[in-house]
């Protein structure tokens, strides 16, 4: 019971000291200068705009954009009826063969040969008509075949680029019709084309081909079933044969090697590939064991 009205006592005590000390701030006025103060503080609320929402627009019913070059092609009339779709070339299966490279009279193209089922090969890359009226110099033509390993003439247009060196340069084979006439029907004789994929990781130049892969380009033009690293890799001929490039040895989280070749050659190997490719047996037997 002591507990309990020292309590009250003490409720009673302060509810009167808030008595008091509301009558004494009344007595001086300060509850109205407080009112005061926080109505010029406070900012006033901003009436809100209303927000104008998008209005949505239904692409259903109007024409789609076409530009005026798209508009020129005749479009073939689809199946399902809709001919005003943008399509490729390439979907709708027409060959674009005929319409990029002008060939000359008496000649046929490779890709019509076979009703069109032989891929063209690498190294014999199409050009358009643009371009393969452009013409070089006599003097760029005559320092063409001073370097015979990658070629000495740069040529963005009729030049075929190498997938190791990356250098778009026309070769320095003294018979090659190609870089020679520049007669773009005819295969460059200084670059490689495999006889499985034909497509660009496999063509290389000369030098490319006898620093990195140990084998000469007279051997590869005799032989017509040869194969780039990557489809030899693909179908398990050769254990760790792969293509060192800096490109594909990135993609598989590998260092590229660099100039690589006098280290190989010191060390007795033939190459850069057979270089990495008994480093290569020989992780897989450390973490074998």
């Amino acid at each position: 019971m002591g507990r309990l009205s020292a309590k009250f006592d003490y409720e009673e005590i302060r509810n009167a000291r808030i008595l008091e000390n509301r009558a004494r701030l009344a007595s001086l006025g300060l509850h109205k200068t407080l009112s005061d103060l926080r109505s010029v503080t406070s900012p006033a609320k901003s009436v809100k705009s209303s927000v104008r929402k998008p209005s949505r627009i239904a692409y259903s019913g109007t024409p789609l954009r076409r530009s005026s070059r798209l508009m020129k092609v005749s479009t073939t009339e689809s199946p399902t009826g809709h001919d005003s779709l943008r399509r490729s070339i390439r979907l709708k299966g027409v060959s674009r063969s005929r319409d990029l490279i002008s060939l000359p009279q008496g000649k046929e193209d490779v890709s019509e040969k076979n009703g069109g089922e032989e891929k063209r090969p690498a190294n014999m890359p199409l050009v358009e008509d643009k371009a393969s009226q452009a013409q070089l110099s006599p003097e760029i033509m005559i320092r063409r075949c001073d370097s015979k390993s990658r070629g000495s003439v740069y040529s963005p247009i009729f030049g075929i680029c190498c997938h190791f060196c990356r250098q778009k340069k026309l070769c320095g084979e003294e018979g090659c019709k190609r870089c020679g006439n520049l007669d773009m029907n005819e295969p460059c004789i200084g670059k490689t084309d495999c006889s499985v994929c034909h497509s660009s990781n496999g063509v290389l130049c000369r030098a490319c081909l006898k620093v990195r892969y140990g084998e000469e380009m007279e051997e590869v033009r005799a032989n017509k079933n040869w194969m780039c690293p990557h489809c030899i890799e693909e179908k398990g001929i050769k254990l760790n044969w792969i293509c060192n490039s800096s490109l594909c040895l990135k993609k598989r989280s590998m260092v590229p090697t660099g100039i690589a070749i006098f280290r190989a050659r010191e060390m007795g190997y033939e190459s850069v590939a057979h270089l990495l490719m008994d480093e290569l047996q020989q992780k897989m037997k450390r973490s074998h064991c």
